[in-house]
Order: structure tokens, then sequence, then C-alpha cells
């Protein structure tokens, strides 16, 4: 899976934003908040990847068991999916 649309994250604040680039005016959605644990898993999505990938991620980087690195990161691809952002190949 890997992220659709190209997108630039930007910090404003300790805010992290995910904004789409090269978007007509009336085309644009507001833009996506990530935490930091957000952007770690965006930032994997760059590329194709697969679930397993980011669950290990989510280990390598936080001290969490795997059952909620694998539910954080199953909620994460979920309402990417449901905002249309992700292919699936």
């Amino acid at each position: 899976m890997k992220l659709k649309d190209k997108y630039l994250l930007r910090e404003f604040n300790g805010t992290i934003y995910a904004i789409t680039e090269d978007v007509p005016a009336d085309k644009k959605n507001d833009p996506i908040i990530l935490n930091v644990t957000g952007r770690l898993l965006w930032q994997l999505l760059t590329s194709d990847t697969d679930k397993a990938s980011l669950v290990n991620a989510l280990l390598s980087e936080y001290e969490i068991d795997k059952n909620t690195a694998e539910a954080d990161t199953e909620k994460f691809i979920e309402e990417l999916r449901a905002a249309d952002l992700l292919t699936e190949a």
C-alpha cells in the first residue's frame, strides 16, 4: 500500500500538517493533522509498504506491545482508506 497523492508534511507551532500539493484551490481539502506516530507511519507510506512493516516501525520507535502497535496501525490505515488516500497494490 502507498499514499495516493503527493502531500507535503509541514510543522507549525508543534502541529504536523499533511497538505496537498498542486491541487486547484476549489479542490483542496482541509489539511490532515498528524501526531508524531502518524507522521512516522505517513512517511513510510510515501513508498510502497505493508502493514507488518508499519507495525515493526512502531515497535522499533516506541515502547509499546505488539497488540497496541497493530491496533494503532490498523486504525490509521482505515482512516486513510476512508479518506481515499491509499493505493492498494
